[in-house]
């Protein structure tokens, strides 16, 4: 990541970043691997219940707090980029 870039990363490399250290059973990358699986996308994970999360092995509460701030933190900023958009848009009109 540091030499190539987080853009380079798969999804589910990314989540792992996020989720940080796995099980001794489960590494972090197929726990991540699991979300994706079972969710499809970053915009299925978006806005899931917690219990859906913890159906997947070897993520508990804490990476699951975890993912749930990331994906808040990625929410926030497209909302402030279309409150942005929006501003622009009514200047010009």
């Amino acid at each position: 990541m540091e030499k190539l870039g987080p853009e380079t990363l798969t999804d589910a490399e990314l989540l792992a970043v996020i989720i940080s250290s796995g099980t001794p059973q489960r590494p972090a990358k197929k726990i991540a691997e699991d979300i994706v699986q079972k969710f499809g996308s970053f915009r299925g994970i978006s806005g899931q219940p917690y219990e859906e999360f913890e159906k997947i092995k070897g993520l508990g509460r804490v990476k699951t707090h975890r993912l749930a701030a990331a994906f808040e933190i990625a929410t926030r900023i497209v909302d402030d980029i279309l409150k942005e958009y929006n501003l622009e848009v009514r200047k010009a009109i």
